[in-house]
C-alpha cells in the first residue's frame, strides 16, 4: 500500500494562512491533494496538521484528516521527517504499514497526478526519488559582496566555460518518494539509494515570500495560457 502525506501546518509567518491562501480561485492545499489523488497510486492521501481550519479545507477538497499533528511537530524546529515518522508510527498502532510513503509539500501548484506517476514508476529499482532541477548558472561562477566590494569564490572558476562544467542540481521541493522502510531506518528522505528526478524550471517555484508567491502566479498564467490556446 502507498500513502501520501501533505503537510500543511498554520505556522507560516512571511505569507500569513499560505497553505489555504486563495491561488487561482482555490485554496494552494487543494492542489497538492488533488495531484495525490488523480495520480491514482496512494491507499491513503492525508494531511498533517495543527489547524482546524486546515483539516477541514483538507477534507473538502478529499483527503483525510485522522488526527491533528502534534504540539511538539507543530513547532518551527520540526522537520520533515519527524512529521511523517509521526504519522507512520501513528498507522503502524493501528497495524497500518504502507510500502512506499510519498510527501508532497501543500505549496506545489505546478504539480500533477501525471508528474507523480511517472516518477512512482522509479520506485521499482529505488528506495527514493526526490524531485530536482538543474540551475541556470554555474554555481562555481558564484561572487559575494564584502562591504560593497564584488569577490569571486574562486577566481579559477571563473574563467572556465559553462559547458566545461558538471551540472549542479538542486532540491526542487516539490515532493518526496521513499520506501517505509528506508525512511524509517535511515531517518532521512534523502535515502543512500535515491533517484534525480528531473523538472524543467518553469514548473518549480519556491513559495516562502511574497514575491515567491507572485512569481508562482506569473508562472501559472503562462503555463495555462499556453493550455487554452
Amino acid at each position: 500500500m502507498n500513502i501520501a502525506i501533505i503537510p500543511a501546518r498554520s505556522g507560516s509567518k512571511r505569507i500569513p494562512k499560505k497553505n489555504i491562501k486563495d491561488f487561482f480561485g482555490k485554496p494552494m492545499l487543494a492542489y497538492a491533494i488533488e495531484a495525490a489523488i488523480n495520480a491514482a497510486i496512494f491507499d491513503t492521501v492525508m494531511v498533517s496538521t495543527d489547524s482546524e481550519e486546515i483539516a477541514e479545507i483538507a477534507q473538502k477538497y478529499g483527503a483525510k484528516v485522522p488526527f491533528l499533528r502534534s504540539a511538539k511537530n507543530a513547532s518551527d524546529t520540526a522537520t520533515t521527517y519527524d512529521v511523517l515518522e509521526e504519522v507512520l508510527l501513528s498507522y503502524q498502532e493501528q497495524n497500518i504499514v504502507y510500502a512506499t510513503v510519498c510527501c508532497i509539500y501543500p505549496c506545489v501548484p505546478f504539480l500533477t497526478g501525471d508528474i507523480l506517476k511517472d516518477a512512482y514508476s522509479f520506485m521499482n529499482k529505488y528506495s527514493a526519488v526526490i524531485p530536482v532541477c538543474q540551475y541556470s548558472v554555474p554555481i562555481e561562477w558564484a561572487i559575494k559582496i564584502e562591504n560593497n566590494i564584488l569577490l569571486p569564490f574562486d577566481k579559477e572558476a571563473l574563467n572556465i566555460r559553462s559547458q566545461d562544467l558538471t551540472p549542479k542540481y538542486y532540491d526542487a521541493g516539490m515532493f518526496y518518494f521513499c520506501r517505509q522502510e528506508a525512511l524509517l531506518k535511515e531517518k532521512t528522505l534523502i535515502t543512500s539509494n535515491t533517484y534525480a528526478y528531473i523538472l524543467p524550471e518553469n514548473i518549480v517555484q519556491d513559495i516562502d515570500t511574497i514575491n515567491d508567491w507572485q512569481m508562482a502566479e506569473l508562472k501559472y498564467q503562462v503555463l495555462h495560457s499556453a493550455d487554452r490556446t
